[in-house]
């Protein structure tokens, strides 16, 4: 009989049955070979550690006794540990969203900036810095103090120049002046003005200024000459810088209260009011005869020292900004790899429709898009799951509690001055629990992409 035959020539027979499966036998020893390294540093490092956590979460503190699902409880009961699970709420919702969206903003700007590559350059270029060191940074940027913190600086710069500060807050009179408190923060003359007062005029005398932070502007104090039908007077601050001089007496090196508001007060009304000048000093009208002169307490009020970022209500959303500061960068630079891929007959048809720039972004552009931003939002929700850094550098002690998140608490359960190894077991748990359905997402979405 012979041998079957193809167009090419003869059919070779295979090998045998027992030879092909000694075949297989020997390619899965060699691949069993080359994975059983992977697979054990895996076991080591990933699956035991995840098993070890998982048992050690249902025992009490020493780890002698089991607790059951007490830790779990305690997640959820204790104010700490549940603050730390709604800020990692506020977390998830808000951080990978507002980073994802300037993301797509700056990708879609800078196609149609000249230097945008540039511009594409500077924004990326905090995912350079560490961790650490943007902590640091951000530190030091919601510093209270204005002369240090940027934040604060630019903030009360923008409030001083459309609401006026006050000029000498720590002034106040001595108990030699004809000065006395007026009970609201303010001061008052002890006795009524008139214009008889004297040829020098009124004398308001305060101390308390240092010569450093009186007005640029202001110039040597003078008596004020007498005017008919009006009352005057001088306010100045009564300190001779290097010593001398006498209370109540106008010193040739003694500077004028320029801007300090006068008030003359009669049956508890305003009747008149005047501010100072440079040298110090004031001229009011005859209706304040007979009155009371009331320095208002508007006068001597605290400086404007800007916002507590790091303060218990907005250290949450500060950390925050410094982590879109740091991550916006990443998301453009995906989005703008994405947006490079859209076919342009596309959005010059839908500009031939009749569709104006901002309807062309929103239903064509977005559309197209959309794999791209899932990428970049599901990473973020990923790694945000996970923040401990930025909270633990920027976060004051005062105000970590207000500031915790998961990460940190477990930092804190497992390694703190209160440890509780249950508790930490039990919140890595739980991390891990909240990361398993966005990467089974993550997962499924890479699929379906994969069978189009």
């Amino acid at each position: 009989m012979a041998a079957p035959t193809t167009a090419g020539g003869p059919v070779r027979p295979g090998p045998p049955a027992a030879k092909r499966k000694s075949l297989t036998g020997t390619r899965m020893t060699i691949a069993a070979g080359f994975l059983l390294p992977a697979l054990a540093l895996l076991g080591a490092l990933v699956v035991y550690p995840i098993g070890y956590s998982v048992h050690r979460s249902f025992f009490d503190r020493s780890g002698s006794g089991f607790a059951g699902f007490d830790n779990y409880m305690e997640m959820f009961t204790d104010d700490t540990i549940f603050t730390a699970v709604r800020n990692n709420a506020v977390w998830v919702l808000v951080a990978p969203a507002v980073a994802t969206a300037l993301g797509l903003i700056f990708a879609v700007l800078t196609e149609r900036v000249r230097w945008g590559t540039a511009f594409k350059l500077i924004v990326f270029m905090p995912m350079a810095i560490s961790m650490l060191a943007a902590g640091i940074i951000f530190r030091l940027v919601y510093e209270q103090d204005p002369e240090r913190g940027v934040a604060n600086a630019v903030w009360v710069g923008v409030h001083d120049t459309f609401a006026e500060s006050a000029g000498f807050p720590r002034a106040r009179p001595l108990p030699a002046h004809p000065l006395k408190a007026g009970g609201d923060g303010s001061y008052v003359t002890k006795e009524p003005v008139s214009a008889a007062s004297g040829a020098s005029g009124v004398s308001l005398p305060l101390v308390g200024v240092a010569p450093a932070k009186m007005p640029s502007d202001a110039r040597p104090a003078r008596k004020a000459a007498p005017a008919e039908g009006r009352i005057t007077g001088t306010a100045w601050l009564d300190f001779t810088r290097g010593g001398g001089g006498s209370p109540n007496v106008i010193d040739a090196r003694e500077l004028g209260l320029k801007g300090l508001e006068i008030e003359a007060v009669r049956d508890g009304e305003v009747v008149a009011s005047a501010r100072a000048g440079a040298d110090g000093v004031f001229s009011l009208p005859a209706s304040a005869e007979g009155a009371v002169l009331r320095l208002p307490a508007e006068n001597f009020r605290e400086p404007y020292n800007g916002v507590n970022w790091l303060g218990p209500t907005l250290v949450t959303p500060a950390i925050i900004g410094s982590y879109v500061w740091m991550w916006a960068g990443f998301a453009m630079v995906l989005i703008a790899a994405g947006l490079a891929s859209v076919p342009r007959e596309l959005l010059e048809a839908a500009r031939m429709d009749g569709a104006n720039e901002w309807q062309v972004f929103r239903r064509v552009t977005v559309p197209l898009l959309a794999p791209v931003l899932a990428v970049v939002l599901v990473t973020l929700m990923i790694n945000v799951l996970k923040i401990f850094d930025l909270v633990y550098i920027i976060a004051p002690g005062s105000a970590q509690d207000d500031a915790n998140v998961l990460a940190l608490q477990l930092y804190r359960s497992s390694f703190g001055t209160d440890t509780h190894l249950g508790v930490g077991s039990a919140i890595a748990v739980l991390l891990l629990l909240l990361v398993i359905p966005v990467m089974l997402f993550n997962i499924r979405r890479m699929r379906r992409e994969g069978r189009r």
